[in-house]
């Protein structure tokens, strides 16, 4: 099965390459069906129920998780949840290790070239 990236946001434009995905429904879709490389996650969305934080919480839940995990919110309380959560699941050993989690707020309007980097060298 071909890896795919997926760029979940309901602002920002995904970086080239990626698979753009605008709800934690399509973002579960994705993960249940697909080997995921690298999943880039806001935690403010359209729902203001349905945010990334519960999008992190059933990942955890249904154990299913992508290579590489970036949370770019700009929503630094929220961000840092979900970062936390991810984190909390492999020191429980629910997530593996070797899953690289990182934290990286993008702007909302421009994303600067060396932040663009990170997404084209794990794409």
């Amino acid at each position: 099965m071909e890896k795919i990236s997926v760029f979940m946001d309901d602002y920002r434009s995904p970086p080239e390459g990626y698979v753009y995905v605008e709800t934690i429904d399509e973002c579960m879709a994705l993960l249940r069906n697909h080997d995921i490389e690298h999943l880039s996650l806001d935690h403010d969305l359209v729902s203001n129920t349905r945010n990334g934080l519960m999008l992190v919480q059933m990942m955890v839940d249904e154990q299913l998780f992508a290579n590489r995990i970036t949370i770019h919110s700009a929503n630094s309380v929220g961000g840092k949840n979900m970062y936390n959560c991810l984190k909390q699941a492999q020191k429980d050993l629910i997530m593996p290790q070797a899953i690289i989690v990182s934290l990286r707020p993008l702007p909302l309007k421009y994303i600067p070239p060396r932040v663009l980097q990170h997404y084209l060298d794990i794409k």
